[in-house]
């Protein structure tokens, strides 16, 4: 059985891999974990796409932005492309993180315990809100003050800081956790945040994701929205089928 063909080079620039195409890897790394699970060995592009509401053709060109992953007529092989996928993202190492903001959102993502059984732990959260230091907010965790965001951060080897705070000062606490020396942020703030080049930044909007709902509803849609076809499916990528 072929699996994982290694890859030397050609691989873009984070620059160039359009954004909706690495949204969709983590959508097939959960997939594939999950067959992985069932005791799956092997799966074809076709049916990799069909549980994901995408065509084969789209599962091909993503995964040959990062690799060459699979044979014609012989599929993946499982354990492989998840072990690569995971190196791919990231997913191969322990990521420590920090939350700002110990409000609602804030206290629900310390005691969501998933994150540690992905490779995520939350090692410290901060609140600007002097009242609230020292209170506990989950999993032992105690809320820590602004004050000392930069020293914990160095001390506990902080690599992702996770901003939950209002919009109003949402940039403020950017700017702290890149001098603090974080590598990227999650943003959880209703607004646009700007950080300096090199710093990594996803946001999350709930509005705008009710809005998606909104709009599914209100056109008689079904289903899942698709998770993001990025434009004119590759023709000429090979068949696994």
């Amino acid at each position: 059985m072929h699996g994982v063909t290694p890859y030397h080079g050609g691989v873009p620039s984070r620059r160039n891999i359009p954004k909706p195409a690495v949204r969709r890897l983590s959508l097939y790394l959960r997939e594939l974990a999950s067959r992985q699970e069932a005791g799956e060995e092997t799966v074809s592009s076709k049916a990799l796409g069909r549980s994901l509401g995408l065509t084969d053709a789209q599962v091909r060109k993503d995964l040959a932005l990062f690799g060459q992953f699979g044979h014609p007529g012989r599929g993946y092989a499982v354990a492989e492309l998840v072990a690569s996928l995971r190196r791919i993202m990231g997913r191969d190492r322990l990521w420590r993180a920090c939350v700002v903001g110990a409000g609602n959102i804030g206290r629900a993502l310390v005691s969501y315990d998933r994150f540690r059984r992905e490779g995520f732990q939350i090692a410290a959260v901060f609140d600007a809100d002097p009242a609230l230091a020292g209170r506990e907010v989950g999993s032992g965790l105690r809320v820590q003050r602004m004050s000392e965001l930069a020293s914990v951060v160095a001390a506990e080897g902080i690599n992702l800081g996770i901003i939950a705070v209002p919009r109003e000062t949402a940039q403020q606490v950017a700017d702290a956790l890149v001098a603090a020396g974080v590598q990227g942020i999650l943003n959880f703030a209703p607004r646009r945040i700007e950080v300096r080049e090199g710093i990594a930044i996803v946001s999350v909007d709930f509005t705008v994701s009710l809005e998606l709902l909104a709009f599914q509803i209100a056109f008689g849609e079904s289903g899942v929205l698709d998770p993001g076809n990025d434009g004119p499916e590759d023709a000429d990528s090979p068949s696994d089928e």
